[in-house]
């Protein structure tokens, strides 16, 4: 039998100002914490030496995995973070528990949030 899910369990995180290192960190510490749309080679590019570069991924939070402590981040991390209420608190929790996360913004809509973060080695 299927069954329709009480709420979205997904999250869309976009990562910039930062480079592909600290990208690569990030990405990797959330995908051993959730499943993901982004894999173990899919590695970060910076495509353009001046450019600002926006890295993408969807994190499937319905199951939460042991999640590692990450490698120091060189600076911070702008995060992007949008889904539905459920999805980002569970979301948000786990960035709690890796990173510092520093809020700066928030918008709600009537199914969906999105926060703007600012991520920072423990």
């Amino acid at each position: 039998m299927d069954r329709e899910r009480p709420h979205p369990e997904s999250v869309t995180l976009e990562i910039s100002d930062c480079s592909k290192e600290d990208a690569r960190i990030v990405f990797d510490t959330l995908c051993a914490c959730f499943e993901s749309d982004r894999c173990a080679e899919d590695v970060p590019e910076q495509l353009h030496e001046t450019r600002p570069m926006v890295w993408l991924g969807t994190f499937e939070v319905s199951d939460v995995h042991d999640c590692a402590r990450p490698a120091p981040l060189a600076s911070s991390v702008t995060a992007d973070v949008q889904g539905g209420y459920w999805a980002i608190e569970r979301f948000r929790t786990t960035l709690d528990s890796v990173f510092r996360v520093k809020d700066l913004s928030s918008a709600s809509g009537d199914q969906e949030t999105e926060l703007h973060l600012l991520l920072e080695s423990r």
